[in-house]
């Protein structure tokens, strides 16, 4: 997995859209919302190792991860963790900041990790393990597209930049645009479009965090499936967190 998109909307506003790349016969639950240890949680649940690609919490945070740091790399038979556990856990510590930069990740996969905090300005941070550092950016709160490096070389990716780019231009970056783009766009080419399906490794689905305010609206598309799934929360309610 994957690809993601984000959008800035204004004061702590924003657009996070995620597809997920996975073999077609790992089971995944969608989102719900979850406590844990008195902290909400929303997210879809992958059941294979019970962490999650992409979540919110009542810490007033949204993680999205992707596989891979900056070029593929080669799999080792075991790790020490789960990076879909690690979201979990960092979706819940009080201090997402101190956290990920004294949090061991030696023996983890690489991953590029997406950070959202709100808890004051907006903030977009992208932390990368590659297996030996980890590079941890503050990025501008401007439109961007992410591709796994697992998936996609630097010539699909440049490919995906260009068209996020064109798309956006020409239609303008409505929720139910993006969406669109995220199942639709390419150029017909199962390996390389958004959408792709190479065998047994497709776009299982795709998953949409739209924050207005104090509402927080998660779509969630089951593409092998044909199904979708829509939850609304209210942040505001999620507050005993911060």
């Amino acid at each position: 997995m994957c690809t993601v998109s984000f959008i800035y909307r204004g004061n702590s506003d924003f657009m996070l859209i995620s597809n997920r790349d996975e073999a077609v016969n790992r089971k995944t639950t969608p989102p719900k919302q979850y406590e844990d240890n008195g902290i909400s949680l929303v997210y879809p649940k992958d059941e294979l190792a019970g962490g999650t690609w992409i979540g919110a919490s009542s810490k007033n945070r949204l993680l999205c991860l992707l596989n891979g740091a900056f070029v593929k790399h080669d799999r080792k038979s075991c790790y020490k963790k789960s990076r879909g556990v690690i979201v979990k856990e960092l979706l819940e510590i009080d201090d997402v900041f101190i956290e990920i930069n004294k949090y061991d990740f030696v023996e983890i996969e690489p991953f590029t990790l997406l950070i959202v905090d709100w808890n004051s300005e907006l903030k977009l941070i992208e932390l990368i393990w590659d297996g030996t550092s980890t590079q941890i950016t503050d990025l501008p709160l401007e439109p961007k597209i992410w591709s796994s490096s697992t998936l996609y070389n630097f010539e699909m990716k440049e490919f995906r930049q260009l068209w996020f780019q064109e798309y956006l231009s020409q239609n303008g970056s409505s929720s139910e645009e993006l969406l669109y783009f995220h199942e639709h766009y390419g150029v017909g080419d199962p390996m390389l479009d958004l959408k792709i399906d190479r065998g047994l490794l497709k776009t299982v689905s795709i998953t949409m965090f739209e924050k207005n305010e104090e509402d927080i609206q998660v779509v969630y598309k089951d593409l092998l499936h044909d199904s979708t799934s829509e939850l609304m929360f209210n942040s505001m309610l999620m507050s005993d967190g911060k």
